[in-house]
């Protein structure tokens, strides 16, 4: 069976303004890319009807729903404000947004589809009563709930590389044992939403089933494939989750406005497809990826392409050359303009290939470079210290250092 691939028109169409960095084309030029590249033809196409209310019930209260319909500011559930402004119709193509990610989810967990992926999915701040960071309803919490409810399953793993914390869906799940949520962010101390503490791990029912890995600014590749590398698969094997869904936020990428973390297209290819592989090796491969933030519409459509490569199982050559109008396609306008600068493994004529930094590390001789195929660092950083020292315990692991 080929992997499933959640797109109709209606979900192109999600932003908040073309000077606002959640801004119109992010899903449209990845897609371009992806078939560009020739990925999308390992893809079976899945047209989602929207989420009907009684779903979107399963997280968000009806008095929202009714405000986020509504033609006037809602600042008391989040709505018109400076970071969400007020948008009529977004509810209808954030609905089918859920839709698309259930479908999605659905789709796997009854084995009709291996992995899918709904890139204009992974609005991962919406609360059940409250619009927050761009994100009006949380799809993948939806999901969630879904298989808790309706699809009779007992462990769910919710993985998020966004360079924000994945407050809203740790939320929901803060007290339920059959939901890990682990998330990979920059620190509350420096970036929105605040949240995400090492010490943060869980409710009085769930302890450690929570797991944050709060980053400093400017963490380089390294240390983020060592906390991503030494954390998620000791805790999925632990876990044994029935099906992972996985949030692709492209925003740690070093170019992103929104973000100081300084993490290369290469590490986040290594990172999507060390995530395919842990799919298989502890969720018999049932795996859904979902997209998130990035607010540089070039580094957001690379990050993208390698998402759907993973996911397929596919690797893009590194010496293809982007596509000739790219540079105008990617700046034309708006808050995430301009390609990528060109002379660098990040540049606008070459698509990075996931094994990348694998052969930057070989280059290495130090003898205390970490090996991103090893669980075990031989010189674990300090995020990724405290981390595991705060939920190790509960999973019957050594915590490092």
């Amino acid at each position: 069976m080929k992997p499933l691939l959640i797109n109709t028109e209606e979900i192109h169409h999600y932003h908040l303004g073309d000077q606002h960095p959640m801004g119109p084309d992010r899903v449209t030029l990845a897609l371009e890319l992806s078939e560009y590249l020739g990925l999308s033809d390992a893809f079976r196409t899945l047209h989602p009807d929207p989420a009907d209310d009684p779903t979107l019930e399963l997280v968000h209260s009806a008095e929202y729903l009714a405000a986020t319909r509504s033609t006037t500011p809602q600042p008391e559930f989040g709505i018109g404000t400076d970071d969400n402004p007020l948008n009529p119709g977004l509810s209808e193509v954030a609905a089918r947004i859920c839709g698309g990610a259930l479908a999605a989810t659905q789709e796997v967990w009854q084995g009709r589809a291996p992995r899918a992926v709904n890139l204009a999915g992974g609005l991962h701040h919406a609360f059940p009563s409250y619009m927050s960071g761009f994100c009006m309803y949380n799809d993948a919490a939806i999901a969630i709930e879904w298989l808790l409810q309706f699809g009779g399953a007992q462990r769910v793993a919710y993985i998020d590389l966004d360079a924000h914390h994945g407050d809203a869906v740790e939320k929901v799940f803060w007290d339920d044992p059959r939901v890990l949520t682990i998330s990979v962010h920059e620190s509350g101390l420096y970036l929105f939403p605040g949240t995400g503490f090492a010490h943060e791990i869980g409710g009085p029912d769930a302890v450690g089933t929570v797991v944050n890995l709060a980053l400093p600014k400017e963490c380089d590749d390294e240390e983020w494939l060592q906390g991503i590398h030494a954390l998620i698969p000791p805790l999925l094997k632990k876990f044994a989750p029935e099906l992972i869904i996985t949030q692709h936020g492209a925003d740690p990428h070093r170019h992103d406005p929104l973000a100081d973390l300084n993490i290369s297209m290469e590490a986040i290819a290594r990172a999507y497809h060390s995530m395919a592989t842990w799919a298989e090796e502890y969720a018999d491969g049932k795996w859904v990826a979902l997209g998130g933030g990035g607010y540089r519409r070039d580094s957001v459509a690379r990050a993208w392409a390698n998402v759907l490569a993973a996911v397929s199982h596919q690797e893009i050559d590194p010496h293809t050359p982007m596509p000739e109008n790219w540079a105008h396609r990617v700046g034309s306008g708006g808050f995430g303009g301009s390609a990528l600068p060109s002379g660098s493994s990040h540049s606008s004529e070459s698509i990075p290939p996931a094994a990348a930094f694998m052969g930057d590390l070989t280059k290495n001789t130090a003898a205390d470079r970490f090996d991103p195929t090893q669980i075990h660092p031989t010189q674990p950083r300090s995020a990724l210290i405290a981390t595991s020292r705060s939920v190790f315990p509960y999973w019957g692991l050594q915590p490092y250092g």
